[in-house]
């Protein structure tokens, strides 16, 4: 590896703003899905933090060479089964983080995929991105309040729909839990620090 590689995978592997601001919220050692995981940026920052770590990509090869911890499915997720799935249905994380990744069909999918009291982190451009670049076909953009509409039976600890500068782009993001499982006589009243 040359440094100029390395200086370049380095300075790649920041994770998104918005994850690193909710990652308290994950319960210690909870396993963490990275759907379209890309380079491993988010699973490196996870598994940094003592979780493990599993992704899903077309191509993990970058991924796997970061992260080698990682558990990695190489798959199509567009055209192909989920790859998490088993005849109960999807695999249950304690997390499921997307960042700069939209496919709707897959979105009730994911949902599933949260086990009880398990973190939901989206992040994906929106409506408006089309006056600033890329992406900019409706099918890639959310629509305003559709993260929203998505998480309206789970927790939303935070929302945010808007403009970020350097790079211009317009996002919206979430941060949201999953029905927790009561237990006997107690309700699920947990306290989310914010």
């Amino acid at each position: 590896m040359t440094h100029t590689h390395h200086a370049a995978t380095t300075s790649q592997a920041a994770p998104s703003p918005w994850i690193a601001r909710w990652s308290h919220l994950l319960p210690a050692g909870c396993s963490v899905l990275d759907v379209a995981c890309g380079s491993g940026r988010h699973l490196q920052w996870f598994a940094a933090r003592g979780h493990a770590v599993f992704g899903v990509d077309q191509d993990t090869a970058l991924a796997q060479a970061q992260v080698p911890q990682a558990q990695l499915v190489q798959a199509d997720i567009e055209n192909g089964p989920w790859p998490y799935a088993s005849a109960q249905g999807p695999r249950p994380f304690g997390a499921v983080v997307v960042t700069n990744y939209l496919w709707r069909p897959l979105l009730p999918t994911l949902l599933q995929s949260l086990a009880p009291g398990g973190l939901l982190l989206y992040e994906t451009f929106a409506a408006g991105n089309e006056t600033v670049g890329r992406p900019a076909r409706p099918d890639f953009l959310l629509q305003p309040g559709e993260l929203l509409r998505l998480c309206a039976a789970l927790q939303v600890v935070a929302f945010e729909d808007g403009f970020v500068p350097n790079p211009d782009r317009f996002v919206q993001r979430i941060a949201a839990f999953a029905p927790a499982l009561p237990m006997a006589g107690n309700p699920a009243i947990v306290r989310r620090p914010l």
